[in-house]
């Protein structure tokens, strides 16, 4: 079967967000101007399998109750009372440890009862899975995002919140979670776990590192 093309241009591209006002026009490349009535259904349905239709509606009232409001730690307390969820896992990297605390410390003391597994659970050196030993240099143990969300799973977590797992790992866990998952803290050594940091500075001191020595006058166009 052959590969359908994809369109150069997509939403980044778009000056109208049309979608969200409905009063402007759409553009050419527009995916909901070209929308398949069959993907839109297809969407729609899913909605209705499982909890998904009570956690849109849930994350919808919190996102309205709280707007501009709560923090994203009374954000993820209020989406979990919705949901009835009771036991918190917390997926954190080993060095996020006293951020998960202090987390795990602030949802003992809302009601809930938080279960964290850290990242380098079971000791597994990075080289007994394929990973090159070079990358021992900065520890040995590998991270096991796998084995985080298989121990939450038989804890039978209501909903698991993510800390600081490295990128990829964090993919890994979502993939094997059952519970939903959502994520407190993304990981950025550089900029102190603010990764939109390296975005609002792209045009000016991150420019030469994401775009070489391309003038910033043309970028901006």
């Amino acid at each position: 079967m052959e590969k359908e093309t994809i369109n150069e241009h997509s939403c980044v591209d778009c000056g109208t967000q049309n979608c969200k006002y409905k009063d402007r026009t759409y553009p050419e490349f527009c995916p909901t101007a070209n929308l398949k009535e069959s993907d839109r259904q297809w969407a729609l349905e899913r909605y209705e399998e499982n909890n998904n239709k009570a956690i849109m509606i849930t994350s919808a009232e919190v996102e309205y109750e709280g707007y501009c409001k709560w923090t994203r730690v009374q954000e993820i307390m209020e989406f979990a009372r919705k949901i009835g969820a009771k036991r918190i896992g917390i997926a954190n990297c080993i060095g996020l440890i006293n951020e998960a605390r202090i987390f795990a410390k602030i949802l003992r003391a809302n009601g809930f009862e938080p279960l964290s597994v850290i990242c380098k659970v079971a000791g597994q050196r990075k080289t007994s899975v394929g990973i090159p030993a070079e990358c021992e240099s900065i520890g040995a143990a590998m991270c096991n995002p796998i084995l985080q969300a298989r121990l939450l799973n038989e804890a039978h977590t209501d909903l698991n919140v993510v800390i600081g797992l490295c990128v990829g790992h964090d993919s890994l866990f979502y993939k094997y979670s059952d519970a939903y998952t959502t994520t407190l803290v993304t990981k950025d050594r550089v900029t102190g776990n603010n990764p939109a940091a390296t975005l609002y500075t792209a045009n000016s001191y991150y420019h030469k590192k994401f775009f070489g020595n391309d003038d910033r006058r043309n970028n901006n166009k």
